[in-house]
């Protein structure tokens, strides 16, 4: 199928032409995330409907909206011009036009550029109108496949850059019981590996390039990924999004402490006063003090 064919546009039309497109509302448009066949039919009609296509990146989505046969006037919004770029959105909007916003791939708003465009248009007593499609989120939980697991997830999103942060970010997704989703760019996929090995034996589904001609789904224990990134130079190219599968519930036989919350403490020792790491990791995860400090002269090095 050709995704520039007429009769795209034209299918857009009787499918999801008959629904409401109200004038000066902002429409939230996802995209596909690599794949254009992924494109829905109501966002390609919200997109020819647009008086502007509002975007982060114009070059991007020019070549986007060119391969369903589109051609619309657009706006640069992105995570450096947001604010600015927003308040334009809102007077188009008051003017009565609509205005679709797109970012790269995927849903915006999601870990890109899109939130502080609806809060401004929302604080205007303006409509914003969600369109949804593609999703990397979604589609790795549907093959994730883990026996047991009752749907609650922890979405992180990109973690934090310094590797302090990213650490610490990781320890408290090893403390979580819940799966937790993550997204990472390739070139920093390899210190986020190096970090999540710290969960060790706990499952962890890969996702890379999905949607894509390459797309590569994989399951492996935590501490094993590093190791499968350096098995094919390919592994270490394109867009990842991954699952920390979760916890199994199992107790220490000693004291009753959980898994993840002994490897949080572990994590917080190696960095911290044997005091300090036992204070930090109560709060974290609501197990007594008492017992995390009795847990800890044990597994305290040379002790």
């Amino acid at each position: 199928m050709s995704a520039s064919s007429p009769s795209l546009l034209a299918a857009a039309r009787d499918a999801a032409g008959h629904q409401h497109y109200p004038q000066g509302a902002l429409y939230m448009v996802a995209t596909p995330i690599g794949n254009l066949a992924d494109i829905g039919l109501r966002a390609l009609q919200a997109l020819s409907l647009a008086d502007t296509v509002a975007c982060e990146d114009t070059r991007h989505t020019a070549t986007l909206l060119q391969g369903y046969g589109l051609h619309k006037p657009l706006l640069a919004l992105h995570e450096h011009n947001e604010a600015e770029a927003a308040q334009t959105v809102v007077l188009r909007l008051q003017q009565g036009q609509r205005v679709a916003y797109v970012s790269d791939a995927g849903t915006p708003g999601v870990s890109d550029p899109g939130a502080r465009l609806v809060a401004a248009v929302t604080e205007a007593g303006l409509r914003c109108v969600p369109v949804p499609g593609a999703s990397s989120i979604t589609a790795l939980l549907s093959v994730a496949g883990h026996s047991g697991w009752d749907g609650r997830f922890v979405f992180a999103g990109f973690l934090a850059s310094k590797a302090a942060e990213r650490q610490r970010e990781v320890g408290l997704i090893g403390a979580d019981a819940r799966a937790c989703v993550l997204l990472e760019a390739p070139h920093r996929i390899e210190a986020l590996a190096r970090d999540l090995a710290t969960l060790g034996e706990r499952p962890l589904t890969v996702g890379r390039e999905l949607t894509k001609q390459f797309e590569e789904i994989a399951r492996m224990p935590a501490q094993a990924f590093a190791g499968w990134l350096q098995a094919g130079e390919h592994r270490r190219r394109g867009e990842f999004v991954l699952m920390v599968h979760p916890q199994t519930a199992h107790e220490d036989e000693t004291n009753g402490i959980d898994a993840s919350t002994l490897r949080t403490l572990d994590l917080l020792m190696a960095e911290l006063p044997l005091k300090t790491a036992v204070r930090l990791c109560a709060e974290i995860s609501g197990q007594p003090r008492n017992a995390l400090y009795e847990a800890a002269l044990a597994r305290r090095p040379n002790s």
